[in-house]
Parts: C-alpha cells; structure tokens; sequence
C-alpha cells in the first residue's frame, strides 16, 4: 500500500518575506498534494469487508490464545504442531507396535517422530497371561519351530482265559486176553475220560514307539509383515 508523503511546505512560505514569489501558494502545489493523497487512500483497506492484496502481516499471538484476535499463519501453525504431537503420542506412545505389510522403510522415517526397532523377528505375538508361567511376562520368549517327541513305549497285555477241559478216549473193542486189565475195571466197551487240566498260557504283548522330530514341524499357519516397536 502506498503512504502519503507531502511534497511542498506550506509552513515555510509563511516565513518568506512579503512579495517573494515563493510565499504564494499555488494551485498546482495543491492539487499535487491532493492527488497523493488520493494515491495514498486508494491503496488502503477498508475497515469493512477488506480485501487484502500482497503478504499482510499482523502480530503473532501466543499458543493458546482464544479470543477474535486474528490468527496468523505462524499461530496456526504452532496450534497444528502442538495438536499432531498429542494426537502422535496418543496414538503412538512408546511400546507401539508397528506392522507394514508392504514397505520396509522405518516408521521413525515414515511417520516422522520417534525412535523405533526391528522387533520379534521370526515370532508371532501373543496376549500376556498372568495365570501361565510361559506367558506372563512382557517380550517373553519361548518356543520351537522344530517339534521334538521324546521316545516312549507302550505296553499292552493280553491274558489267556481257560477254565480248563479234558479228553475222552473210546474204549469200545478193548476185549480179549490182551486186555484183561481193562476187563477188570469194567471198562471194555465204555468211554474214558481223562483228568481235567489247563494251558497255563499267559500272553504278553509290548508295542514299541519311537519319538520322532521334525524341521519346523510346530510352525502355525502364519503371515509375514514387518515390525518394529517404539522405543523413544
């Protein structure tokens, strides 16, 4: 905008002495002050609905400050800095973890604050139990990809029942002299039966098993991203 600045002195014609020429004001002198003056006026903004033009300026604030004070750009920048850390802290605080599925880059780049590391390489996570000794400390490890049977045998036993039986031999045509004793006990032509008697055959049956291990045979189905967790 323009500042108006008065180009004749009027005040100093009044000390010329009387007739020098100087001591008259003129038209031109006037309407060369009032020409400036309308340059000068032109170039302002009006108090009502002004239309700025150029890089106005104004005084800055303080962070804070809710009044109808005008916001300058540095104010309302400050207010935006001072908003996105809180948002960053509240939604970042250290001990984040940070997945990425597709790029690599550190979140400390990507995000543009804090301090983060590699984290859980080779290792799916898992909720804290307070109730189970393998799961109730913060960034306790455990675990093995290969599984690993230790060797054992199973014992079966089969028992062998019989209560016992017995034989008949058929003495029929068991007569004659050769068989005078067997007359004698009058069982020629009769059916003897022997003694009853038992096997006494018992079974035992062992069935071996051997463990066994295997290469990464403990692995769950899993899904391989990157992460990091916020340290600072």
């Amino acid at each position: 905008m323009s500042n108006y600045s008065k180009t004749t002195d009027f005040a100093a014609k009044d000390a010329l002495a009387t007739g020098n020429a100087n001591k008259i004001v003129k038209g031109t002198e006037i309407d060369d002050e009032f020409d400036a003056i309308q340059t000068a006026v032109n170039s302002k903004a009006d108090t009502n609905n002004a239309a700025l033009t150029g890089t106005p300026t104004a005084p800055t604030a303080t962070a804070g400050t809710d009044s109808t004070q005008i916001s300058t750009t540095a104010f309302v920048k400050d207010a935006i800095d001072t908003a996105v850390a809180a948002a960053k802290a509240a939604l970042f605080p250290v001990g984040t973890i940070y997945t990425q599925a597709a790029v690599s880059t550190n979140p400390g780049t990507l995000l543009g604050f804090g301090t983060w590391v590699a984290f859980g390489t080779g290792r799916v996570l898992v909720g804290l139990d307070a109730a189970d000794t393998a799961f109730n400390t913060l960034e306790e490890t455990g675990g093995s990809a290969d599984a690993i049977v230790v060797s054992h045998t199973h014992t079966a036993t089969s028992t062998v029942t019989d209560s016992g039986h017995n034989h008949s031999i058929n003495l029929t045509g068991f007569t004659g002299a050769g068989n005078t004793a067997l007359a004698a006990q009058n069982i020629v032509g009769n059916t003897q039966t022997t003694s009853t008697a038992t096997t006494g055959i018992s079974v035992s049956t062992s069935v071996a098993s051997a463990g066994s291990s295997g290469t990464d045979a403990n692995l769950q189905p899993y899904i391989v991203v990157y992460m990091w967790k916020r340290t600072a």
